[in-house]
């Protein structure tokens, strides 16, 4: 399998606080990824880094064979880099597969003025996305909603539509940050049905957690971070029954591995 999304060495100081120290990582094509650990592990800020919202102090972002260390994240975005974050940021009076549609922007030629004066190039690109969010719609289950307002969904379907608005960039990898955060047991397990769905679809699909059953139960290798150094990397049972892990995320005493079976559940 061809890498799709590597780190090497990577470190984010900021002052004298060491946020990622030498985190390195391979992220291959058809992964589902899991970067997890403790509240303050450096989760978020090693996501920031992969995704150019922070240029490293040191190490390196390789993407698709290329090194993306300080690009903007436009330019990231546009070779195939897909991200959400922790808090939904859809746009709650409009609706569903018109959030979808603004997905599409870098994938459009319109400037300002073919949209005033809505020539041919215009009509071609509000055809274009038009079909295209429909078509991601109907892939994700989401059709039936298609106008209704964002803001009546529940949190559950409103996290799925910003995963959805992110597919419209035709993503290489699909980040997502802390998606199950703030969500009950049934909208975790079908938000996990759901990530393994796009995956069996084609997509590679890196997600941050602290919820390490849904981790364990959604991705297939995982790397876990603590006061941002990596402590363990690989598949859930080698995490699950990794002493550094269970003392550093659950404290010294609990096993890891309680609350699950060998169904996975």
């Amino acid at each position: 399998m061809a890498t799709v999304l590597e780190a090497r060495d990577v470190c984010q100081y900021f002052g004298g606080l060491k946020a990622v120290e030498k985190v390195s990582m391979k992220i291959e094509e058809g992964d589902i990824f899991g970067v997890i650990g403790p509240n303050g592990a450096g989760k978020t800020t090693f996501f920031n880094i992969c995704s150019g919202i922070f240029k490293p102090t040191s190490g390196e972002i390789i993407f698709r064979g290329e090194p993306i260390t300080g690009l903007l994240t436009e330019k990231i975005a546009r070779r195939g880099m897909a991200r959400t974050f922790q808090n939904i940021q859809l746009f709650k009076f409009m609706t569903v597969l018109e959030n979808v549609k603004i997905g599409f922007h870098i994938r459009t030629k319109t400037n300002i003025l073919t949209a005033l004066l809505r020539g041919k190039r215009f009509r071609d690109d509000e055809k274009f996305i038009q079909e295209k969010g429909l078509e991601i719609l109907e892939k994700v289950g989401l059709a039936p909603y298609k106008d209704t307002l964002a803001s009546n969904l529940p949190y559950g379907l409103q996290r799925k539509v910003e995963i959805a608005r992110a597919l419209a960039l035709d993503p290489k990898i699909l980040l997502l940050d802390e998606p199950v955060a703030g969500m009950n047991p049934a909208e975790t397990q079908e938000l996990s049905d759901f990530i393994k769905k796009l995956n069996r679809d084609g997509y590679t699909i890196a997600v941050i957690e602290h919820d390490m059953k849904f981790v364990m139960n959604t991705c297939n290798r995982i790397l876990v971070l603590n006061f941002g150094q990596k402590i363990c990397e690989g598949t859930p049972e080698v995490v699950k029954n990794d002493r550094g892990v269970n003392e550093a995320y659950f404290g010294k005493g609990l096993v890891v591995g309680e609350g699950y079976n060998s169904a996975g559940n």
